[in-house]
């Protein structure tokens, strides 16, 4: 049974340090005293933008600590580009760069910042010890699933993550070959329509999930890519609504994600 709540939130911009790099992150926590899981909230090519901050805080508002870090840090510092009602989604230019700083993005620096981003968490008084997941959208979607290789990453939820099966962020590995290093439980979730994911690619996401005999769930939505995008929009209703949500699809993945966060951290 997944109990939903709604309580009050703080929010803030944080810097996280690693050796010489700043990261700025949007963190938001419940308001009161208590410990709580944390979920670090993967970006898509768009950056840490409103829509980010949407997803983090409703994941706050549910208990949790959220923090969502500019994995565009060392390229691109303070980039976002937001959803345009104008455009009817995101500004050519806007795409056009996202797409550049994802191309430019590390494997082992992205892999750093991640174990950045935890070893800060678990200097907050307020996160539970042990209990720490991820969410991700797109590319990052694909982080999730390179960062539950973790140990200390209990669960994970990725959202249409691209370039799982065929690239690694410069290496010569595929993200799916590490799939056997995953130690907590992780949710997939896929859409049917999407046109950047084959269903091919999902398949063989899920058979190598089974094969290595990890912990998870696949969902698949009759959706496109980005169903997810604009689930909190009467929360939210400065935040346009993307064309591909989905009212049906978006609010079940919701609900199978409070129930991998509450049944695992």
């Amino acid at each position: 049974m997944i109990q939903k709540t709604n309580i009050e939130i703080n929010t803030t911009k944080v810097k996280i340090p690693n050796n010489d790099l700043e990261i700025d992150a949007y963190l938001a926590q419940p308001a009161h005293q208590g410990t709580f899981g944390a979920i670090i909230v993967f970006h898509e090519i768009f950056g840490v933008n409103s829509h980010i901050r949407e997803v983090t805080e409703l994941i706050a508002k549910q208990g949790y600590v959220a923090i969502a870090p500019a994995l565009y840090q060392r390229i691109a510092p303070g980039f976002e580009v937001e959803y345009s009602q104008q455009d009817v989604g995101y500004s050519p230019e806007g795409y056009r760069l996202g797409l550049q700083y994802y191309q430019q993005v590390k494997y082992q620096e992205i892999f750093s910042d991640i174990q950045a981003v935890i070893t800060y968490l678990k200097t907050l008084p307020n996160v539970k010890d042990n209990g720490i997941g991820t969410i991700g959208f797109c590319f990052g979607g694909h982080v999730a699933y390179m960062a539950a290789t973790l140990s200390d990453i209990k669960a994970t939820a990725s959202f249409y993550g691209a370039g799982i099966t065929t690239s690694s962020f410069g290496e010569d590995t595929p993200t799916i070959n590490r799939t056997s290093e995953i130690q907590g439980t992780i949710y997939v979730f896929f859409a049917t329509k999407d046109y950047f994911i084959s269903q091919e690619e999902n398949e063989q996401i899920e058979a190598e999930l089974k094969k290595q005999k990890i912990k998870h769930r696949v969902f698949r939505y009759n959706a496109g890519h980005g169903f997810f995008h604009g689930l909190f929009v009467k929360q939210y209703p400065f935040i346009a609504q993307h064309p591909s949500y989905n009212p049906e699809a978006a609010p079940d993945a919701w609900h199978n994600v409070l129930e991998l966060f509450q049944n695992n951290l």
